[in-house]
């Protein structure tokens, strides 16, 4: 490879990415996800009668820019056959607009592959949850009310703090509706009885409460008061209005207090629907709803490489971009400390006005670029010194790290009889965040393998090692995610390139590469739970694997500068490279293509070169 082109591409793509920063020291890309929060924004615009058509028919024209072809809606561009439940959200939206009829050409196709596969009643429980919230399916009966959750003591078997924090969020204001089967509708609300279909309903919205029916509880508790749900909903209200900085729990909230007795007009609803306003962002000359707007962490991942990829410390935008970071470290105490009570705050968050639901993978981001300015500021050390210090704490016992709480991996919950239980329900460590983690951590400050920390962690990656030589990343895709993940960390705490497991991995990673040289893997690898290769090749999974393959080899091979001359010769895709929950939501992060092929390419020229 020629070294001055190389040297010439990663200088320009730098510059590139020092031109996107924001005045505030941020970078702002959207966070692109499914069709899911447009839809249910739209639902609920219309519901309450929000009056602003312009907006109404932007988000409406976002819904129809992600149809396919066939008519269809699918929440990666290979799914096969369509999204039901991705169809059921455009559909109803869409109806929901007043734009479109049942029997207009763009929803026909829809409607009849909705009929086909089901009806309503074979939606994921999340769309059916909604629907119920809307008057448009019905609740089930269930054996208790669930709201007991939220006044178990934590010496219960379970309790809510069992359960993952994003759960937590979600179930909290779908509690205040259930038990009385509340419903909020509107003169928009239309007529779905065509997809109710009569076949046996195989999984109904009680099984999202199978939880609660295995609670051996007292009679004293069945007496369950609203208050306790509607002062954990207040406790957890971010200081823009938000419920723990999400949209679509922001969006459950609203119709949970709604339903309450809250007024529309009142404070609580008025800057919850500021907050959500925030979330938008334009996305080719369309109107999208960001579930989670990315700023931190894209500018924790941009700061990073840049210092990687050789732009000095004094650089103005670098030290803007890090005295921002300085603002957004969490001082509140979340619900994190439950269960790892005896840590200060320090930590930080995925979206600016996040305050106090701080998770493990932004933390490792944000103190990267933060280590660089250690000696030369106290203010620096203060923050790093309290940041590391969360992030030690947070491992879990088993010794890997999970993504937002400490030891919430509770086999009982993880278990239950619902669709994807042990990715929604429960916290468990995961590959990707524990190397990356432990990357940081031997990279950054220094521990090795002689640490207590590091060797739990260490051995927790080996004992999770899939047979093929892989591991699966669970907030990412999937299986490339994961292996470079894993094998950076390892690699960072003297694995060393001649241990049999590591040589597997660079094995596997080889097998899968693409004959035009860069890596692809399709998100159907996160449903199936093994690797499905996609023939296109990726800007983030190519730099994933180059950058895997460089910190193991000791010199360039022919397929390394393959996969290097991929990613000078290609700049972005459309398909979702990050992942929230497996089958239903997956994210194209805007960000990507710009960091990780400059990050693969610098760390590439840098040990090469």
């Amino acid at each position: 490879m020629d070294m001055r082109r190389l040297e010439k591409e990663i200088y320009r793509r730098c510059n590139e990415l020092l031109t996107l920063q924001k005045p505030d020291g941020t970078w702002r890309f959207c966070f692109e996800n499914s069709v899911l929060t447009d839809a249910c924004m739209l639902i609920m615009f219309r519901t309450i009668e929000y009056r602003n058509e312009k907006l109404i028919k932007r988000i409406t024209d976002r819904i129809l820019s992600r149809q396919s072809e066939d008519g269809l809606w699918r929440v990666y561009p290979d799914e096969e056959p369509a999204n039901l439940s991705a169809a059921i959200q455009a559909y109803t939206a869409l109806l929901y607009s007043q734009h479109y009829k049942p029997n207009d050409d763009r929803l026909k196709s829809a409607k009849l592959f909705i009929i086909q596969n089901g009806g309503l009643k074979k939606a994921n429980l999340l769309t059916k949850v909604f629907l119920a919230m809307n008057g448009l399916y019905e609740w089930q009966d269930i054996p208790i009310d669930p709201a007991i959750l939220f006044s178990l003591p934590l010496t219960s078997p379970i309790n809510k703090y069992d359960i993952s924090s994003y759960a937590r969020a979600h179930f909290a204001p779908v509690l205040l509706m259930v038990d009385e089967k509340k419903k909020l509708t509107s003169r928009y609300t239309p007529d779905l009885s065509d997809l109710y279909l009569n076949e046996d309903e195989g999984s109904h919205l009680e099984e999202w409460f199978n939880l609660f029916s295995m609670l051996n509880v007292r009679d004293s508790y069945l007496q369950t008061k609203k208050e306790n749900i509607l002062s954990y909903i207040q406790n957890h209200i971010e200081p823009d209005g938000t419920l723990l900085s999400y949209s679509l729990t922001t969006i459950f909230m609203i119709y949970g207090l709604l339903t309450s007795g809250y007024d529309r007009h009142s404070t609580i609803i008025q800057n919850a629907l500021s907050g959500l306003l925030n979330m938008f962002c334009e996305v080719d000359e369309t109107l999208h709803l960001q579930n989670s707007p990315s700023t931190i962490w894209d500018t924790s991942l941009i700061l990073y490489t840049l210092l990687e990829a050789g732009v000095p410390i004094n650089n103005p935008s670098i030290i803007k971009g890090a005295q921002f970071l300085l603002t957004q470290q969490h001082t509140k105490y979340g619900d994190w400390s439950v269960h790892n009570p005896d840590i200060a705050p320090g930590g930080w968050g995925f979206s600016i006005g996040n305050t106090q639901h701080p998770d493990i993978d932004d933390t490792q981001a944000a103190l990267r670029p933060i280590a660089h300015f250690y000696i030369t500021n106290s203010r620096y050390q203060t923050s790093y010194d309290r940041g590391l210090n969360w992030l030690l704490s947070m491992q879990n016992d088993d010794g890997g790290w999970a993504a937002f709480e400490k030891n919430t991996n509770r086999y009982l919950i993880g278990s239950l009889p619902i669709n994807h239980a042990k990715d929604a329900l429960i916290d468990p460590s995961t590959p990707d965040i524990t190397g990356r983690t432990l990357e940081f951590l031997a990279k950054f400050h220094g521990l090795k393998q002689d640490h207590p920390s590091i060797k739990k962690a260490v051995n927790w990656l080996w004992a999770n090692q899939e047979q093929n030589g892989s591991w699966y990343g669970r907030w990412g895709v999937c299986y490339i995610y994961g292996t470079w993940a894993a094998v950076t960390g390892l690699m960072a705490c003297n694995a060393g390139p001649q241990n049999k497991r590591i040589r597997k991995a660079k094995q596997w990673l080889l097998e899968v590469q693409n004959e035009d040289g860069g890596w692809g893997e399709s998100c159907e690898s996160d449903k199936k739970k093994r690797f499905v290769g996609l023939t296109k090749s990726t800007p983030s999974q190519t730099a994933w694997a180059l950058n895997a393959l460089t910190v193991i080899s000791d010199k360039p091979t022919p397929q390394m500068e393959r996969a290097a001359e991929w990613l000078m010769n290609n700049k972005k895709t459309d398909y979702p490279t990050g992942a929230g929950l497996p089958g239903s939501f997956y994210i194209r992060y805007h960000s990507y293509d710009y960091i990780w092929p400059l990050l693969g390419l610098a760390n590439y020229y840098k040990k090469f070169f």
